[in-house]
């Protein structure tokens, strides 16, 4: 009776591919199988697949070699309170991000993490539970990316060391990370993990087209990570946060932005500011008028070392009327509340933030109720 392969680890392809030649090595025929056939460009992981007589051979050579889905090299400073997590992509705006998240990281005592995922998708031709293991030519495309981001990420690091060897950048303390998957799935993923206190991520701004409101990364970890985000677009001017003389905060009066305020101070502590309150209305509200009085009276009152402003703007076109009032008050950032919400609430009718991050040439802080 022919001998049936079963599955022995499940692993990204690069570390099945370290499991395969291990395995070979001590005489243990191994495959490599892509796990999900029906929807090949979601799978990030494959099966590593020997015969049923092979197994308890095999199990010992991988207690033994203990193949760990973390690279040891990847472990951060969980103790620090101020954490900066900064994904990039390499591009010319995600390395503006990097800049302001450590001329910020210097204010705030944070250390940072430079994140960049990898998608490698194993493509395969049958749709079986038992697939044929993937070509030779799959297998050198997948390795050409994994070298390629490697190489990428190194290049990235000495970038910013040069930087903070000529003074151009603070020295602050930084890790750099590489993850195989889906970007947004591997950022969300790891800041559960590392918990930091802001996402730094760059945008590409109003260039951007509309088809771009369903796949952007930063609109994904805006409307799906409980953690407060700064978005940077390409075309932005702030390249120091000493810079930063004027602020409009956003607000629905709701009780969740005075906890987002005090975020707001929080992050920005060390410099002098001036806030713009502003509330947008598309239909004429009496009591907004008396709620933007009440929130006046309160800040004043909590923090009276914090110029203040306090605009009410009756318009139906919300990023018209906001976009006209950055130009008029010189406005360095935006800060807004966003809301968690549904699948389908997200595609079709996208939230003021995830528009925004498409619309606006203005940083923005993004907080979420």
């Amino acid at each position: 009776m022919e001998d049936k392969l079963v599955t022995v680890a499940i692993h990204t392809f690069e570390k099945a591919q370290i499991l395969k030649s291990l395995l070979e090595s001590e005489g243990i025929e191994t495959y490599i199988h892509n796990v999900n056939l029906i929807q090949p460009v979601v799978s990030a992981g494959v099966r590593v697949r020997i015969k049923e007589s092979d197994l308890p051979k095999a199990l010992v050579i991988i207690e033994q070699m203990n193949l760990s889905l973390e690279d040891k090299k990847e472990i951060v400073d969980l103790e620090n309170e101020n954490k900066i997590l900064v994904p990039v992509d390499f591009s010319d705006y995600s390395m503006k991000a990097c800049d302001l998240a450590f001329n910020l990281a210097q204010s705030i005592d944070a250390e940072i993490v430079v994140f960049h995922a990898y998608y490698t998708p194993i493509y395969n031709n049958v749709l079986l539970m038992d697939a044929i293991p993937t070509s030779v030519k799959d297998d050198e495309s997948i390795i050409r990316i994994v070298k390629q981001a490697k190489a990428d990420m190194e290049n990235l690091t000495n970038l910013l060391k040069r930087k903070i060897e000529n003074g151009s950048l603070p020295d602050i303390k930084f890790t750099t990370i590489l993850k195989d998957g889906i970007p947004e799935e591997e950022i969300i993923k790891f800041s559960k993990e590392y918990h930091p206190s802001i996402v730094f991520m760059g945008t590409r701004g109003k260039d951007r087209k509309e088809l771009d409101l369903i796949g952007s990364v930063t609109a994904e970890i805006i409307e799906r990570s409980n953690i407060p985000v700064f978005a940077i677009p390409e075309n932005n001017k702030l390249n120091d946060f000493n810079d930063v003389k004027n602020i409009a905060f956003t607000t629905n009066f709701e009780p969740k932005d005075l906890l987002a305020f005090e975020k707001l101070v929080e992050f920005l502590q060390p410099l002098k500011y001036k806030v713009h309150f502003v509330h947008i209305e598309q239909n004429k509200d009496a009591w907004n008028e008396i709620k933007l009085a009440g929130i006046k009276q309160y800040f004043n009152k909590q923090y009276p070392d914090i110029e203040t402003d306090y605009i009410l703007i009756q318009d139906k076109e919300i990023l018209t009327a906001l976009d006209s009032f950055v130009k008029e008050k010189n406005i360095d950032i935006i800060s807004l509340t966003t809301h968690k919400r549904n699948i389908f609430s997200r595609l079709f009718n996208p939230s003021i933030a995830r528009k925004m991050i498409f619309h606006a040439n203005t940083p923005m802080l993004i907080f979420h109720a």
